[in-house]
């Protein structure tokens, strides 16, 4: 029986623990040929090990995300042994830490905006041909609700989610004549490393798990799916334009 995955081959960032180890895994166990990106090399490891286990295949890829060079290197590995992308998930972010914006460090400022908004610039100026080359290219970013809220003391990650989805956009726009199809996630509160960061007193037993989101991730990035322009708020469950695709 053919998995629904089976043949594709997807890069997922920040894949070694929380939402993008557990996409990693279900794409994985779907069929496709995960490009596990991440930091951390034993989170990277233990994804592996369960991804075999499994019976799929992964490729690791540890490297810090403003290695830019890095990620131009990944495309072209990338070109060399498959000569297309099918699936792109920007899942990687940091917070940066909660302070009123005079107070923040410039060094926090430009590392939070290296992360989550030009290395995924990076990664789509480096992948973009090769997504290109997919009968059904699927790139999605995971934003956050923060990027319009607009709270006190959430300044650079507020900041640097807002830009992410502007740069998606504009993604979008420039890709509508293309089989690709851009899409931004709004994860909501979820049981994760950043939301215990920021949240240091809340019970994580009251949040849902990554795990939950994952097969809204999948459906989302499955090649029978072409909405695009945007984005899933997982909370709702709705999914609201940001692109106009049709005239």
């Amino acid at each position: 029986m053919t998995k629904r995955f089976e043949g594709r081959v997807a890069v997922v960032t920040g894949a070694s623990r929380g939402i993008g180890y557990f996409t990693a895994r279900a794409l994985a166990a779907e069929g496709a040929h995960v490009v596990a990106v991440a930091r951390t090399v034993g989170g990277l490891e233990e994804l592996d090990d369960e991804i075999r286990a499994d019976g799929g295949q992964a490729t690791l890829v540890p490297v810090d995300l403003t290695d830019y060079e890095a990620l131009d290197r990944l495309g072209a590995a990338l070109y060399e042994r498959w000569k297309k992308l099918d699936i792109l998930i920007g899942n990687a972010g940091i917070l940066g830490g909660l302070s009123p914006l005079g107070h923040v460090d410039p060094k926090t400022w430009d590392k939070v905006m290296a992360i989550n908004v030009t290395a995924n610039w990076r990664l789509i100026r480096s992948l973009d041909p090769l997504l290109r080359q997919s009968d059904a290219g699927r790139a999605l970013f995971l934003s956050s609700g923060a990027a319009h809220k607009c709270k006190a003391y959430w300044g650079p990650y507020s900041v640097s989610k807002a830009a992410l989805e502007a740069l998606v956009r504009t993604y979008v726009a420039e890709t509508l004549t293309t089989p690709i199809t851009g899409m931004l996630v709004n994860p909501g509160p979820m049981r994760t490393a950043m939301r215990a960061q920021a949240m240091p007193g809340e019970d994580p037993e009251t949040l849902p798990h990554p795990s939950e989101l994952v097969p809204h991730l999948l459906d989302l990035v499955a090649p029978e799916n072409t909405a695009n322009g945007q984005l899933f708020d997982f909370p709702s469950k709705e999914l609201r334009d940001f692109v106009q695709v049709s005239s």
